[in-house]
C-alpha cells in the first residue's frame, strides 16, 4: 500500500503514520508542504492507494467580533481547503486505480463547539464535502469518509481546552487505529464518530419533507 498523510508529523497524523507501519507513506506537513496551497498538491507525483487528509488547526477565538482575517484564512486553508484540494488531485491524478480517502473532521463537524466557531464552521464543511463528493468519487472507485474524533490528547487540543472544559482525552494512537478502520470501510460518504472506547458511523437524521 502507498499512502499519504497530511499533518503527519504530530498528533493524530503522527499516530496514523505509526499505525501504517511498513507501508510506503508520504508524510506531508509544514513548512515543506502547505495543504492550503493548490500548487503544492499539483507538485505531487505518483500513485496512492490510501490518503489521510488530516492537517488542521484552531483559532482559539471565541469572540467572533475579534476574529481576524488572518485567523479565518489560516483555519480555512488548513482544515477545509486542504481537504478539497487533496480530494481533487487524488481523484484527478493520484488515485487512477481507485482507493480510499479519510478526511479528518471532528465532533465539531456534527455539533457545535462554541469556544471556536470558525473551527466548527470548517469541520461542518468537511463533513458536508465528504457526503456530497462521495457519489462522484465512487464512480472512480474511490471511497471518501470522514473521521470525527472528540477531544484528543495533543498540544493543539490542550491549548484550546485549557481552563474551559474537563473532558477525557483520547490518545492519538487510539484515533489513528480508528482512522485505519475507517480507511477499510466498504461504504462511502460516512462520518465516523470516535469517542473513548467507541467508534461508529453517525446516523444523520432525515430532512422533513413537505407537509
Amino acid at each position: 500500500m502507498r499512502a499519504l498523510v497530511t499533518g503527519g508529523r504530530g498528533g493524530i497524523g503522527a499516530g496514523i503514520v505509526s499505525a501504517l507501519g511498513d507501508a510506503d507513506t508520504a508524510v506531508l506537513d509544514l513548512p515543506e508542504f502547505d495543504v492550503g496551497e493548490p500548487d503544492a498538491w499539483r507538485s505531487l507525483e505518483g500513485e496512492f492507494d490510501a490518503a489521510f487528509l488530516n492537517a488542521g488547526t484552531v483559532t482559539a477565538c471565541q469572540d467572533i467580533a475579534t476574529l481576524s482575517d488572518d485567523q479565518w484564512l489560516r483555519v480555512r486553508r488548513a482544515n477545509l481547503d486542504g481537504v478539497i484540494y487533496g480530494t481533487r488531485e487524488l481523484a484527478a491524478r493520484l488515485m487512477p486505480r481507485g482507493g480510499s480517502i479519510v478526511a479528518t473532521a471532528s465532533l465539531a463537524g456534527l455539533a457545535s463547539t462554541p469556544f471556536d466557531p470558525a473551527y466548527t464552521a470548517t469541520k461542518h464543511a468537511v463533513v458536508g464535502w465528504v457526503r456530497a463528493a462521495s457519489p462522484a468519487l465512487a464512480e472512480r472507485g474511490i471511497r471518501l469518509n470522514a473521521l470525527c474524533p472528540g477531544f484528543v490528547d495533543t498540544p493543539l487540543v490542550q491549548a484550546e481546552l485549557r481552563g474551559r472544559l474537563d473532558v477525557p482525552l483520547m490518545s492519538p494512537s487510539f484515533v489513528a487505529e480508528a482512522a485505519l478502520r475507517v480507511l477499510e470501510d466498504p461504504e462511502t460518504g460516512r462520518a465516523w464518530v470516535v469517542q473513548p472506547n467507541r467508534v461508529e458511523p453517525f446516523r444523520f437524521p432525515g430532512v422533513p419533507g413537505p407537509r
